[in-house]
């Protein structure tokens, strides 16, 4: 049995506070995500991770001898779309937390009002520093871009043997903003040179100015902070312009629309994620089968598995809080410490980060293949 479906087990075999009546009431937890829009790859992973849990836990007895009823809601990739729906989760359907986002701007939107009502929110995947610093409410369980900065800099500079490097950035997205500052940081310090940076808007589909003002400039790769559509069609239309050193980035490339839509021009491009299937440890092969029976064979991407961990990760906050009352749970939340998920284990900080290894993923052969686990 793997480690974290023992702990759904013993999630299973809490006592249930509060007699028969409040056994047959649902804990409800709320989940706002992307399910539908540009990042709709990015959602509907997430849900399904998080939606495995919540079954699991519940086959396993719930929490406090409840089941959790996951309210799930669509923001549609869509600015200003989060914060509507969180009020909504609040307020209307009385959540006692909340699962999102992870795309980084939409967490900003939403976390100020679970700040100002006191509902714990953990983002599965969220990785911009700003987003839990918004107050003592917000939580992840995943890493932060200066850390994933530094390893993609490290990467470049030490495995692909980069020297000179252009940075091309997302300025509409605080994911991809933040991500390339901390890239070029670590990239410069190391004694690398980012001879250029061109900047791009979330939804643009021609990148071809931005390219040949790279491509005059003599670079060896070029560093994407962003996601995966523009990412793969950055990629399609380098190679259009002859330009065949790698392109890499973030977790923001994670989903097979990557492949998809960038085709063999992302053949031999590199990023950074918070897992990988191919990871050969009993708690990635566990999750990765039961994962595939739920989902007609799918393979669970990192989205996936920090959903799943999310979900797990506030089910034992409730179950130690003993209690469905916000402070309770957050106060449980910001103690939890080595928490064993698929993503590996879960230890809130004082920021209410999670400190986890990354891994680094080539695009080979139309496939995802795993390269290499970086510690923190």
């Amino acid at each position: 049995m793997s480690k974290p479906f023992r702990i759904l087990m013993a999630l299973g075999a809490a006592v249930a506070l509060g007699g028969a009546a409040a056994a047959q009431e649902t804990i409800k937890i709320g989940e706002y995500a992307s399910l539908t829009g540009k990042e709709a790859a990015f959602g509907q992973s997430s849900h399904k991770g998080t939606l495995l849990a919540v079954e699991e836990i519940n086959a396993a007895g719930g929490v406090l001898g409840r089941k959790i009823e996951l309210i799930t809601e669509d923001n549609q990739s869509k600015q200003g779309e989060s914060a509507t729906i969180v009020k909504k989760l609040i307020f209307r359907d009385k959540v006692v937390g909340i699962l999102g986002e992870v795309a980084s701007m939409r967490s900003l939107e939403a976390a100020p009002i679970c700040q100002a009502y006191k509902t714990p929110m953990i983002s599965p995947s969220s990785t911009n520093p700003k987003v839990t610093e918004i107050g003592n409410y917000i939580f992840r369980v995943c890493f932060i871009d200066p850390f994933q900065g530094t390893v993609m800099a490290k990467f470049a500079k030490n495995t692909l043997k980069i020297h000179r490097v252009a940075v091309l950035t997302s300025v509409s997205s605080a994911y991809s903003v933040g991500l390339a500052k901390y890239f070029k940081e670590q990239f410069t310090s190391d004694g690398g040179e980012v001879v250029i940076e061109q900047k791009f808007t979330e939804g643009d589909k021609d990148f071809n100015a931005q390219l040949t003002a790279i491509k005059a400039a003599g670079v060896e790769g070029i560093f994407v902070p962003g996601y995966y559509t523009e990412a793969a069609l950055i990629c399609r239309q380098a190679r259009e312009l002859d330009m065949s050193f790698p392109l890499f980035g973030g977790d923001g490339w994670e989903a097979p629309e990557l492949i998809q839509i960038g085709g063999t021009a992302v053949e031999g491009c590199y990023y950074s994620t918070h897992y990988s299937p191919q990871v050969d440890t009993p708690a990635v092969k566990a999750f990765v089968a039961r994962f595939g029976a739920r989902y007609d064979g799918e393979v669970p991407d990192a989205m996936a598995a920090l959903g799943y961990d999310s979900a797990l990760v506030m089910a034992d906050a409730i179950r130690r809080a003993g209690s469905t009352e916000g402070p309770a749970i957050r106060d449980a939340l910001a103690a939890t410490r080595d928490f064993q998920g698929v993503t590996g284990a879960t230890t809130m900080d004082k920021d209410r980060n999670a400190s986890k290894a990354a891994v680094v993923i080539m695009v080979k052969d139309g496939k995802f293949k795993f390269v290499q686990s970086v510690a923190p």
